[in-house]
């Protein structure tokens, strides 16, 4: 097996991480506070892969360390709304793909922000989008519940974070406020990974210590919890980001992308196992609309990696 088809059926694997911690979530959050929970895990996440980059961490300079917290903050901010939309939701499957917009509101972001030129696959997708979240809050006559909210604004939030990750990520040309010319380093992506999961882990710990009741789950952990809460630090956080670093750096390909998009057809399959979830029909066709939204606004890649496989199997 190549190492690109290694990369492929590993970032499969990221995406079943990803869904199945969404359930182990859910499970926590029904026995101790929101914040509390995520503040757990996200200390243990980033602790285990703090571990793994101790070495490359040391090299850092200040302005790197700097950078990573601000995308940690971000990140934190993004996964406050994530949780409560979680708390308050009624259905996981529905959560997951009004979080997916974030995917299609990145190139928002960066266009508005940062006046980076888009293609215009993207603008094409935003109406799909758009009719998507209207079609999952029709039942409401067009008035979104609690949960659907937290759960745009954290895709909104994660749409920001996801650029600020990418630009920490890699090498850039800048100009100071003096009109200096400046060389922003890039952050090698297991230490700046690390440092956004502690940054999030001391975020949430802030937050929930000002707004939440830490005594009743402290005095009296239900016996169920810790698994819930190691099982989502584990699995759904570190060994998630653990394979997917991973994965990418076998391959050169940015196709990739486009298989995370997996992650919110496999939550509602999920939720529809584990939990007993079912959507209405115009709830799924709000869904389907908002998964096609992430195709469109891929398709550049998706049709490059799907040539590029074609010209592989006539050479072969």
């Amino acid at each position: 097996m190549s190492d690109a088809h290694k990369s492929d059926l590993l970032l499969v694997v990221v995406t079943l991480f990803a869904a199945i911690s969404w359930m182990f979530s859910k499970e926590a959050i029904l026995l101790m506070p929101p914040l509390m929970f995520m503040a757990a895990r996200f200390l243990i996440a980033g602790g285990i892969l703090a571990f793994f980059a101790r070495r490359s961490l040391m090299a850092l300079s200040l302005d790197q360390v700097r950078r990573c917290v601000g995308v940690g903050l971000v990140f934190g901010t993004a996964m406050t709304c994530w949780v409560m939309g979680l708390f308050h939701g009624t259905s996981l499957g529905e959560g997951a793909f009004l979080t997916s917009l974030g995917v299609v509101i990145v190139p928002i972001i960066a266009r508005l922000v940062f006046k980076e030129a888009q293609p215009p696959s993207t603008w094409l997708a935003i109406p799909i989008a758009v009719a998507g979240l209207a079609l999952l809050s029709l039942k409401n006559g067009f008035r979104p519940e609690a949960g659907q909210i937290f759960f745009v604004m954290a895709a909104t939030i994660f749409a920001l974070y996801f650029t600020l990750n990418t630009r920490a990520a890699n090498q850039r040309t800048v100009v100071n406020r003096l009109g200096e010319t400046v060389e922003k380093h890039r952050v090698p992506a297991l230490p700046l990974t690390a440092i956004a999961l502690l940054t999030v882990g001391l975020f949430t710990l802030v937050e929930s210590s000002i707004f939440e009741e830490w005594r009743p789950t402290l005095s009296k952990p239900a016996p169920l919890l810790i698994g819930w809460v190691l099982a989502s630090a584990v699995i759904g956080t570190a060994g998630r980001f653990l394979i997917q670093t991973f994965a990418q750096s076998l391959s050169a390909n940015s196709h990739g992308v486009v298989i995370l998009v997996l992650e919110p057809v496999w939550v509602a399959l999920f939720a529809a196992g584990w939990f007993g979830e079912t959507m209405t029909s115009i709830q799924l066709a709000g869904c389907g609309l908002i998964f096609a939204a992430l195709v469109v606004n891929r398709w550049a890649v998706l049709s490059k990696a799907i040539k590029e496989k074609l010209r592989s199997r006539k050479t072969a």
